[in-house]
């Protein structure tokens, strides 16, 4: 038997995995993270970051927005900078979906803007072995930091006593009033307020 208990040892090994987000790009460079999909179908958006008073904050949009979108919604955010120079914004495709987080036990948002993550799961989901992606689990490995950071997505058998934990989480926040699309609105998906 572990010093620590299952929760705790989670919250001090976790691998970049904070509140109720799983954040691949916060995995330090040679760390992995296994999750579960608890759904097939991601909500798809854009996103673009703004800073006030010293806060960044997310806003995300159903379509793409022009930059004079993005001004209109930040109100008093200046929008992050894109790649055209100024009166452009740094916006991005995503997708976003819960998962069952191994690391932590509990339903997790993962949000993906990473072109390759996106086009490796989409691969996978075509392979005719991997049809049903909730039948399985996914590995995401990170190597290298900034412009070199590279991701690996490996899918893997369950793993094996955890379906009834994976259930119970997932009906449980489900029951709470889960709601992945509140991030449209700047909302927390596990809450309604």
């Amino acid at each position: 038997m572990g010093f620590l208990s299952k929760s705790a040892s989670a919250a001090v090994t976790s691998n970049g995995t904070g509140g109720g987000y799983l954040s691949l790009s916060k995995l330090p460079d040679g760390g992995s993270v296994r999750f579960a999909l608890l759904t097939d179908e991601p909500l798809e958006g854009y996103e673009c970051w703004g800073q006030a008073n010293g806060t960044n904050k997310p806003f995300r949009f159903e379509h793409e927005p022009t930059y004079e979108d993005v001004v209109a919604e930040m109100g008093e955010f200046e929008p992050r900078e894109g790649r055209g120079g100024p009166g452009t914004a740094d916006i991005k495709f995503f997708i976003a979906l819960p998962v069952y987080g191994y690391d932590t036990g509990k339903v997790q948002v993962l949000q993906i803007t990473q072109k390759s993550i996106i086009k490796e799961l989409d691969a996978i989901s075509q392979l005719e072995d991997y049809e049903n992606l909730l039948e399985w689990d996914f590995q995401v490995s990170k190597t290298g930091t900034g412009l070199t950071t590279t991701y690996t997505v490996r899918p893997m058998p369950r793993k094996k006593g955890s379906q009834e934990h994976l259930s119970a989480a997932w009906i449980e926040a489900q029951a709470e009033g889960f709601d992945i699309t509140r991030l449209f609105t700047g909302g927390n998906p596990f809450k309604a307020v």
